[in-house]
Protein backbone atom coordinates (compact mmCIF):
# COMPACT_ATOMS: atom_id res chain seq x y z
CA UNK A 1 0.00 0.00 0.00
CA UNK A 2 1.04 3.60 -0.57
CA UNK A 3 1.50 5.54 2.68
CA UNK A 4 -0.35 8.86 2.85
CA UNK A 5 -0.78 11.45 5.60
CA UNK A 6 -4.09 9.92 6.66
CA UNK A 7 -2.39 6.55 7.11
CA UNK A 8 0.21 8.07 9.43
CA UNK A 9 -2.58 9.58 11.48
CA UNK A 10 -4.36 6.22 11.73
CA UNK A 11 -1.12 4.47 12.67
CA UNK A 12 -0.50 6.97 15.48
CA UNK A 13 -4.00 6.24 16.78
CA UNK A 14 -3.33 2.50 16.58
CA UNK A 15 -0.04 2.83 18.48
CA UNK A 16 -1.79 4.83 21.21
CA UNK A 17 -4.51 2.16 21.51
CA UNK A 18 -1.94 -0.60 21.91
CA UNK A 19 0.18 1.27 24.43
CA UNK A 20 -2.86 2.29 26.49
CA UNK A 21 -4.23 -1.24 26.42
CA UNK A 22 -7.55 -0.50 24.73
CA UNK A 23 -9.81 2.03 23.06
CA UNK A 24 -11.32 3.54 26.20
CA UNK A 25 -7.95 3.94 27.87
CA UNK A 26 -6.63 5.76 24.78
CA UNK A 27 -9.29 8.50 24.96
CA UNK A 28 -7.37 10.76 27.33
CA UNK A 29 -4.09 10.40 25.43
CA UNK A 30 -5.65 11.08 22.03
CA UNK A 31 -8.19 13.59 23.34
CA UNK A 32 -10.94 12.13 21.16
CA UNK A 33 -13.99 10.00 21.95
CA UNK A 34 -14.12 6.21 21.93
CA UNK A 35 -16.46 6.08 18.92
CA UNK A 36 -14.04 8.17 16.85
CA UNK A 37 -11.11 6.00 17.95
CA UNK A 38 -13.06 2.88 16.99
CA UNK A 39 -13.83 4.40 13.59
CA UNK A 40 -10.15 5.22 13.00
CA UNK A 41 -9.16 1.67 13.95
CA UNK A 42 -11.72 0.20 11.58
CA UNK A 43 -10.52 2.48 8.79
CA UNK A 44 -6.94 1.31 9.34
CA UNK A 45 -7.98 -2.35 9.27
CA UNK A 46 -9.78 -1.73 5.95
CA UNK A 47 -6.73 0.09 4.54
CA UNK A 48 -4.40 -2.76 5.55
CA UNK A 49 -6.82 -5.58 4.82
CA UNK A 50 -6.12 -7.32 8.13
CA UNK A 51 -7.68 -7.70 11.55
CA UNK A 52 -5.46 -5.86 14.01
CA UNK A 53 -7.09 -6.74 17.31
CA UNK A 54 -9.89 -8.49 19.14
CA UNK A 55 -12.16 -6.27 21.20
CA UNK A 56 -15.16 -7.21 23.24
CA UNK A 57 -16.22 -8.32 26.70
CA UNK A 58 -13.04 -10.34 27.10
CA UNK A 59 -10.98 -7.17 26.66
CA UNK A 60 -8.49 -5.84 24.14
CA UNK A 61 -6.03 -8.25 22.50
CA UNK A 62 -3.75 -7.85 19.50
CA UNK A 63 -3.83 -10.40 16.72
CA UNK A 64 -0.54 -11.69 15.33
CA UNK A 65 -0.81 -9.35 12.29
CA UNK A 66 -1.64 -6.61 14.80
CA UNK A 67 1.59 -7.23 16.71
CA UNK A 68 3.60 -7.12 13.49
CA UNK A 69 1.84 -3.93 12.43
CA UNK A 70 2.45 -2.32 15.82
CA UNK A 71 6.22 -2.93 15.63
CA UNK A 72 6.33 -1.76 12.02
CA UNK A 73 4.32 1.34 12.94
CA UNK A 74 6.77 2.27 15.66
CA UNK A 75 9.66 2.05 13.22
CA UNK A 76 7.83 3.96 10.48
CA UNK A 77 6.76 6.79 12.79
CA UNK A 78 10.25 7.00 14.26
CA UNK A 79 11.73 7.29 10.77
CA UNK A 80 9.19 9.98 9.84
CA UNK A 81 10.11 12.02 12.90
CA UNK A 82 13.81 11.50 12.20
CA UNK A 83 13.33 12.67 8.61
CA UNK A 84 11.54 15.84 9.70
CA UNK A 85 14.17 16.59 12.31
CA UNK A 86 17.06 15.98 9.89
CA UNK A 87 15.58 18.27 7.24
CA UNK A 88 14.95 20.95 9.87
CA UNK A 89 18.53 20.72 11.15
CA UNK A 90 19.85 21.19 7.60
CA UNK A 91 18.15 24.58 7.66
CA UNK A 92 19.69 25.33 11.06
CA UNK A 93 16.32 25.47 12.76
CA UNK A 94 14.63 23.33 15.34
CA UNK A 95 11.40 21.77 14.15
CA UNK A 96 9.42 18.65 14.97
CA UNK A 97 7.72 16.95 17.87
CA UNK A 98 9.22 16.79 21.35
CA UNK A 99 7.70 13.70 22.93
CA UNK A 100 8.33 13.33 26.65
CA UNK A 101 7.25 10.53 29.01
CA UNK A 102 7.25 11.32 32.71
CA UNK A 103 6.13 9.65 35.93
CA UNK A 104 3.11 11.11 37.71
CA UNK A 105 3.12 13.86 40.38
CA UNK A 106 6.38 15.39 39.16
CA UNK A 107 4.58 18.70 38.67
CA UNK A 108 4.33 19.13 42.45
CA UNK A 109 8.10 18.76 42.92
CA UNK A 110 9.69 22.23 43.10
CA UNK A 111 12.89 20.75 41.67
CA UNK A 112 11.13 19.63 38.47
CA UNK A 113 12.20 21.80 35.54
CA UNK A 114 9.99 20.45 32.73
CA UNK A 115 7.97 23.66 32.43
CA UNK A 116 11.11 25.80 32.26
CA UNK A 117 12.62 23.50 29.61
CA UNK A 118 9.49 23.80 27.45
CA UNK A 119 9.55 27.59 27.78
CA UNK A 120 13.22 27.78 26.76
CA UNK A 121 12.63 25.61 23.67
CA UNK A 122 9.66 27.72 22.63
CA UNK A 123 11.92 30.76 22.71
CA UNK A 124 14.33 28.98 20.37
CA UNK A 125 11.64 27.96 17.87
CA UNK A 126 7.87 28.16 17.46
CA UNK A 127 8.00 25.18 15.09
CA UNK A 128 8.27 22.65 17.91
CA UNK A 129 5.24 20.63 19.00
CA UNK A 130 5.06 19.05 22.44
CA UNK A 131 3.59 15.70 23.45
CA UNK A 132 3.76 14.80 27.16
CA UNK A 133 2.70 11.35 28.34
CA UNK A 134 2.28 10.85 32.10
CA UNK A 135 2.66 7.17 32.86
CA UNK A 136 4.04 4.62 35.30
CA UNK A 137 7.76 4.06 35.69
CA UNK A 138 8.19 1.03 33.43
CA UNK A 139 6.28 2.67 30.59
CA UNK A 140 8.65 5.65 30.67
CA UNK A 141 11.56 3.37 29.80
CA UNK A 142 9.52 1.37 27.26
CA UNK A 143 8.39 4.54 25.54
CA UNK A 144 11.99 5.73 25.10
CA UNK A 145 13.18 2.30 23.94
CA UNK A 146 10.54 1.94 21.24
CA UNK A 147 11.07 5.50 20.03
CA UNK A 148 7.65 6.89 20.92
CA UNK A 149 9.31 9.35 23.29
CA UNK A 150 12.51 11.28 22.63
CA UNK A 151 13.27 11.45 26.34
CA UNK A 152 11.78 10.36 29.64
CA UNK A 153 11.94 11.44 33.24
CA UNK A 154 11.47 8.52 35.57
CA UNK A 155 12.84 6.25 38.26
CA UNK A 156 14.78 3.03 37.83
CA UNK A 157 17.18 1.10 40.00
CA UNK A 158 17.86 -1.49 37.28
CA UNK A 159 19.04 0.22 34.11
CA UNK A 160 18.12 -1.18 30.70
CA UNK A 161 20.79 -1.75 28.06
CA UNK A 162 20.59 0.80 25.27
CA UNK A 163 19.30 3.58 27.50
CA UNK A 164 21.29 6.34 29.14
CA UNK A 165 20.32 7.56 32.62
CA UNK A 166 21.38 11.02 33.73
CA UNK A 167 20.75 11.61 37.47
CA UNK A 168 18.63 14.65 38.29
CA UNK A 169 17.83 14.34 42.00
CA UNK A 170 16.55 11.91 44.63
CA UNK A 171 12.84 11.77 45.44
CA UNK A 172 12.27 11.33 49.20
CA UNK A 173 9.37 9.06 50.13
CA UNK A 174 7.81 8.79 53.59
CA UNK A 175 5.08 6.73 55.20
CA UNK A 176 1.72 8.51 55.68
CA UNK A 177 -1.67 7.91 57.26
CA UNK A 178 -4.90 9.81 56.71
CA UNK A 179 -6.89 11.84 59.22
CA UNK A 180 -9.42 9.05 59.79
CA UNK A 181 -6.81 6.40 60.55
CA UNK A 182 -6.26 5.12 64.09
CA UNK A 183 -2.58 6.11 63.89
CA UNK A 184 -3.33 9.74 63.10
CA UNK A 185 -3.85 10.91 66.70
CA UNK A 186 -1.25 8.68 68.36
CA UNK A 187 2.18 9.80 69.53
CA UNK A 188 5.34 8.06 68.32
CA UNK A 189 5.48 5.66 71.26
CA UNK A 190 1.90 4.52 70.78
CA UNK A 191 2.34 4.36 67.02
CA UNK A 192 5.14 1.82 67.38
CA UNK A 193 2.77 -0.53 69.23
CA UNK A 194 0.01 -0.42 66.62
CA UNK A 195 1.97 0.15 63.42
CA UNK A 196 2.75 -3.46 62.56
CA UNK A 197 -0.96 -4.28 62.30
CA UNK A 198 -1.77 -1.38 60.00
CA UNK A 199 -2.35 -2.36 56.37
CA UNK A 200 0.16 -0.87 53.92
CA UNK A 201 -0.77 -0.06 50.33
CA UNK A 202 1.00 -2.13 47.71
CA UNK A 203 2.35 0.35 45.18
CA UNK A 204 3.88 0.41 41.73
CA UNK A 205 7.27 0.90 43.37
CA UNK A 206 7.19 -2.45 45.14
CA UNK A 207 10.56 -3.19 43.53
CA UNK A 208 11.82 -0.84 46.24
CA UNK A 209 10.40 -3.01 48.98
CA UNK A 210 13.77 -4.70 49.46
CA UNK A 211 15.27 -1.24 49.90
CA UNK A 212 12.69 -0.33 52.54
CA UNK A 213 12.93 -3.60 54.48
CA UNK A 214 10.43 -2.05 56.87
CA UNK A 215 8.78 -5.22 58.21
CA UNK A 216 5.28 -3.76 57.77
CA UNK A 217 2.02 -5.50 56.98
CA UNK A 218 1.54 -5.85 53.20
CA UNK A 219 -1.71 -7.81 52.97
CA UNK A 220 -2.43 -6.82 49.37
CA UNK A 221 -5.92 -5.66 50.31
CA UNK A 222 -5.16 -2.28 48.72
CA UNK A 223 -2.96 -1.48 45.74
CA UNK A 224 -2.39 1.37 43.32
CA UNK A 225 -0.22 1.94 40.26
CA UNK A 226 0.15 5.69 40.63
CA UNK A 227 0.78 8.08 43.50
CA UNK A 228 -2.65 9.63 43.03
CA UNK A 229 -4.26 6.25 43.68
CA UNK A 230 -2.14 5.79 46.79
CA UNK A 231 -3.24 9.23 48.02
CA UNK A 232 -6.92 8.30 47.61
CA UNK A 233 -6.40 5.16 49.68
CA UNK A 234 -4.49 6.99 52.42
CA UNK A 235 -7.13 9.73 52.61
CA UNK A 236 -9.79 7.06 53.16
CA UNK A 237 -8.35 6.57 56.64
CA UNK A 238 -8.20 2.79 56.15
CA UNK A 239 -4.64 2.31 54.94
CA UNK A 240 -1.15 3.71 55.26
CA UNK A 241 1.30 4.10 52.41
CA UNK A 242 4.41 5.72 51.01
CA UNK A 243 4.26 8.93 48.99
CA UNK A 244 6.83 11.44 47.72
CA UNK A 245 7.29 14.20 50.28
CA UNK A 246 6.61 16.98 47.76
CA UNK A 247 3.30 15.38 46.75
CA UNK A 248 2.01 14.54 50.24
CA UNK A 249 2.85 18.00 51.61
CA UNK A 250 -0.40 19.40 50.14
CA UNK A 251 -2.49 17.22 52.47
CA UNK A 252 -0.06 17.41 55.36
CA UNK A 253 -0.33 21.21 55.35
CA UNK A 254 -4.14 20.90 55.36
CA UNK A 255 -4.04 18.52 58.32
CA UNK A 256 -5.47 15.63 56.30
CA UNK A 257 -2.32 13.47 56.30
CA UNK A 258 0.38 12.79 58.83
CA UNK A 259 3.88 11.48 58.27
CA UNK A 260 4.70 8.40 60.37
CA UNK A 261 8.11 8.22 62.06
CA UNK A 262 10.06 9.76 59.13
CA UNK A 263 13.40 8.98 60.74
CA UNK A 264 12.59 5.25 60.44
CA UNK A 265 10.14 4.80 57.57
CA UNK A 266 11.70 6.56 54.61
CA UNK A 267 13.52 5.76 51.39
CA UNK A 268 14.55 7.64 48.27
CA UNK A 269 14.26 6.92 44.57
CA UNK A 270 16.76 8.37 42.08
CA UNK A 271 14.97 10.44 39.42
CA UNK A 272 16.76 10.34 36.06
CA UNK A 273 16.59 11.87 32.63
CA UNK A 274 16.33 8.85 30.32
CA UNK A 275 17.42 8.88 26.68
CA UNK A 276 18.16 6.33 23.99
CA UNK A 277 21.83 5.98 23.08
CA UNK A 278 20.81 5.60 19.43
CA UNK A 279 19.04 8.97 19.47
CA UNK A 280 22.06 11.15 20.18
CA UNK A 281 22.35 12.34 16.57
CA UNK A 282 18.88 13.85 16.68
CA UNK A 283 19.24 17.64 17.10
CA UNK A 284 15.79 17.92 18.69
CA UNK A 285 16.72 15.26 21.26
CA UNK A 286 19.92 17.11 22.07
CA UNK A 287 18.00 20.36 22.44
CA UNK A 288 15.42 18.98 24.88
CA UNK A 289 18.10 17.12 26.87
CA UNK A 290 20.18 20.30 27.18
CA UNK A 291 17.12 22.32 28.18
CA UNK A 292 16.08 19.79 30.81
CA UNK A 293 19.57 19.58 32.29
CA UNK A 294 19.81 23.37 32.55
CA UNK A 295 16.35 23.64 34.12
CA UNK A 296 17.14 20.96 36.72
CA UNK A 297 20.33 22.55 37.97
CA UNK A 298 20.20 23.63 41.62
Amino acid sequence: MQIHDVDLKLLRVFVAIVECGGLSAAESRLNIGRSTISSHLSDLEVRLGIKLCKRGRSGFELTEPGRVTYQASLELLRQCDAFANTVASSKNELSGRVSLSVIDTMVSDPRCGIAQAIASLRKLSKNIQFDINVCEAKEVETSVINGRSLVGIGVSRHHIRGLEYIPLHNENNYLYCGKGHDLFTLNDKAISEYLLDAEVITSNYMRDREVRNDGLNYQNSASAYHDEGIAHLILSGEFIGYLPEHYASFWVDKGEMKVIQPEKYAYNIPVSLITSKSNKVNPLTNAIVDALLVSHKD
